[in-house]
C-alpha cells in the first residue's frame, strides 16, 4: 500500500486510527485536567466540556502519524498532540462567543458560553491556551530541553499574530473588505493551516528530524491545510448541519470572500484534489509507514463534517 490512491483502502486504515487517537486524547485531557474541589471547578468543568468527547482530532493524529515515521514514542506524541488540541479547542470556544461568531452549537452540543456563561467561556479558553504551554514545557514531557523549547516556539508561532490569531483577524476584516485570491489564501494559511502545519512540524521535532530535513513535510502540511479549508468552504455552502454538528452557511451570510466564492464549486473541488495529490507526492520517499498521512490527505477532501 505504498502508493495509496484515492480509490485504495485508506478508510480501513484511517477510521480505526481516528477512533484510537480520540480515545487517547480524551484520556490525556481527563488525566491532565482533574477537578480541584474548590471554586475553580466550574472553570475546569467548562474546559473538560469543551476539550473532551468531540472533534475529529486531526491535529493530534497528524502529530502522532508524523512522529511514527521516525520511531518516536507514541505516548510522547499523544501528550504533544493534547497540547496542540488545547490550542485548537480554545480557539473554538472564543470563535463561538457572541463578540465573534455568536454560535450556539459546536460538535453537536451547546457551545461553552451557552452551556455555562460568557465569562466562564472566556476563562476556559484562556486557561486552555496556557494549559498547552504548561504541558509542553513540563520536564516530565521529555528530558531534552531543546526539544521542549522547540515545541513551545513552534506552537506559539502557529497560534499567535503570525499564525492562527492573525488569520482570525483577517477573517474578521473580510466581513467589510473585498479580498482577492492571494489574500484569501494567506488568510487561510494562517487561520486554518498554521495549526495543521504545526502538528506535522511538532511530530518531526519529537521524531528528532533536523529542521533542514523537514521541507517535504512542510510541503505536505501546507497543501493539506489549503485543501482542508477548501473542503470547509464547500461544506459550509453545501453540507448538512446535523452531520457537521455546527451552524453552516455563515460565510455567505457574512458576505466573506472564500475559495468557493472566488473559484466556484467545480474549480474549488478540482483545486482541492490537486492539492491533495501534491501533498501525497511530498511523501514519495516513504513507504507504508506514511500511509496514515496519505489517508489523512484523502480524508480531508472527502469528509462530510
Amino acid at each position: 500500500m505504498t502508493a495509496m490512491e484515492r480509490t485504495g483502502p485508506w478508510r480501513e486504515l484511517l477510521l480505526p486510527a481516528m477512533k484510537r487517537i480520540a480515545e487517547d486524547v480524551d484520556a490525556s485531557f481527563d488525566a491532565l485536567l482533574p477537578m480541584a474541589n474548590d471554586p475553580r471547578d466550574r472553570l475546569i468543568e467548562a474546559m473538560r466540556y469543551a476539550a473532551m468527547g468531540g472533534g475529529k482530532r486531526l491535529r493530534p493524529l497528524l502529530v502522532s502519524a508524523t512522529a511514527a515515521l521516525f520511531g518516536a514514542d507514541r505516548q510522547l506524541a499523544i501528550r504533544v498532540g493534547t497540547a496542540l488540541e488545547a490550542i485548537h479547542v480554545y480557539s473554538l470556544i472564543h470563535d463561538d462567543l457572541p463578540c465573534m461568531d455568536n454560535d450556539a452549537l459546536r460538535h453537536g452540543k451547546a457551545t461553552v458560553h451557552v452551556a455555562y456563561d460568557e465569562a466562564t467561556a472566556v476563562l476556559a479558553g484562556d486557561a486552555l491556551h496556557d494549559f498547552a504551554f504548561e504541558v509542553l514545557s513540563d520536564p516530565n514531557l521529555t528530558g531534552d530541553p531543546f526539544v521542549r523549547i522547540e515545541l513551545v516556539r513552534t506552537l506559539a508561532l502557529a497560534s499567535g499574530m503570525n499564525g492562527m490569531a492573525g488569520g482570525q483577524m483577517m477573517d474578521m476584516a473580510a466581513e467589510t473588505a473585498s479580498f482577492d485570491l492571494p489574500t484569501v489564501t494567506r488568510l487561510q494559511q494562517l487561520k486554518t493551516g498554521a495549526l495543521l502545519s504545526a502538528a506535522v512540524e511538532m511530530g518531526a521535532i519529537i521524531g528528532r528530524l533536523p529542521s533542514e530535513g523537514r521541507s517535504h513535510l512542510r510541503g505536505y502540511a501546507r497543501d493539506i491545510g489549503l485543501a482542508f479549508q477548501i473542503a470547509d468552504d464547500l461544506l459550509d455552502a453545501e453540507g448538512d448541519e446535523a452531520a457537521a454538528g455546527k451552524a453552516l452557511r455563515k460565510d455567505e451570510t457574512a458576505g466573506k470572500e472564500t475559495f468557493l466564492s472566488l473559484l466556484g464549486p467545480e474549480r474549488a473541488r478540482e483545486q482541492a484534489q490537486i492539492l491533495v495529490e501534491q501533498a501525497v507526492q511530498f511523501l514519495s520517499s516513504y513507504g507504508e509507514e506514511a500511509d496514515l498521512l496519505r489517508a489523512l490527505a484523502w480524508f480531508i477532501v472527502e469528509r462530510d463534517r
